[in-house]
């Protein structure tokens, strides 16, 4: 799918009511917290993609504008309970559930995804559910016990070409997140009833080359990702890098065959597509 550079959001019942939900039940949400540019539209379709344990990332990428800090292991042990009660207030036909990255946690914060699916699932069957998970720290027994529970996508994003991770991720590694993904298909490939697809995001506006882009998705395709979501880098705060160059349609349309011809089954290429937002 190709996304053209429109957004027209009315005011609706739909938004007032989402929002109200969320607070209500003091949840957190990517919408808010990453100051997502749609938020109203996700909001107005009754669509939310949950932040589960907390608002305090261990990582401070500079293209994000989640808080960081020392969230001191906390881990609030009723939030799968009041996240499962919203999937179904709000109708959920696909769930998407992220998670701030947890350093702190011996897991990473694995168990606290499982729980939520397990709640989900407890009060409905009747909604797809995609993980947005982070990298674990490289932890083989997290990945294993995410893929264990079936959700329907797993995802982990790219963000950026490998270049730009000194600058943009420094916290993070390329290569690790390729093996995230790595990981989930062979897990999958092991069981041949467990049909979990595998997905990744990235941005552009950083600075990066079409090359390295191409090289990235390439790299992505290796590893068995299925669907892949590319968007452009909008700069959060002033606290976040700045923007280095704006995509324009025909470019977004030209990344969207590119990647269709290296051969992911799904690609949603525009100017606010977000890998939770599609």
């Amino acid at each position: 799918m190709i996304q053209t550079v429109k957004k027209r959001v009315s005011l609706t019942e739909n938004i007032s009511f989402t929002s109200g939900l969320i607070k209500s039940l003091d949840l957190q949400t990517v919408c808010t917290e990453a100051m997502c540019p749609n938020i109203y539209d996700c909001y107005s379709r009754k669509k939310v993609t949950f932040i589960i344990l907390g608002n305090i990332c261990t990582r401070n990428c500079m293209f994000c504008a989640v808080k960081h800090g020392n969230p001191d292991k906390k881990i609030d042990t009723d939030e799968p309970n009041r996240i499962a009660y919203a999937v179904l207030k709000l109708g959920l036909k696909h769930a998407v559930i992220t998670s701030v990255t947890r350093d702190d946690l011996v897991d990473g914060g694995a168990e606290q995804f499982v729980s939520v699916v397990k709640k989900i699932r407890m009060l409905t069957d009747n909604v797809k559910l995609e993980l947005l998970v982070p990298d674990f720290g490289g932890d083989t027994d997290a990945v294993k016990s995410i893929v264990d529970v079936h959700p329907d996508i797993i995802a982990h994003n790219i963000e950026t070409v490998p270049r730009l991770y000194p600058k943009v991720r420094a916290g993070a590694s390329y290569i690790r997140s390729l093996e995230l993904l790595k990981k989930v298909k062979d897990y999958v490939t092991r069981n041949s009833s467990n049909l979990i697809k595998t997905k990744s995001g990235l941005m552009v506006g950083l600075g990066e080359t079409i090359t390295e882009i191409k090289e990235t998705m390439s790299d992505l395709k290796k590893v068995g990702c299925e669907i892949f979501t590319i968007g452009q880098y909008l700069q959060p705060t002033k606290k976040q890098l700045p923007v280095r160059k704006y995509y324009t349609e025909k470019e977004f349309e030209l990344l969207y065959h590119i990647a269709k011809d290296i051969g992911f089954n799904e690609v949603y290429s525009g100017y606010f597509i977000r890998s939770s937002y599609v």
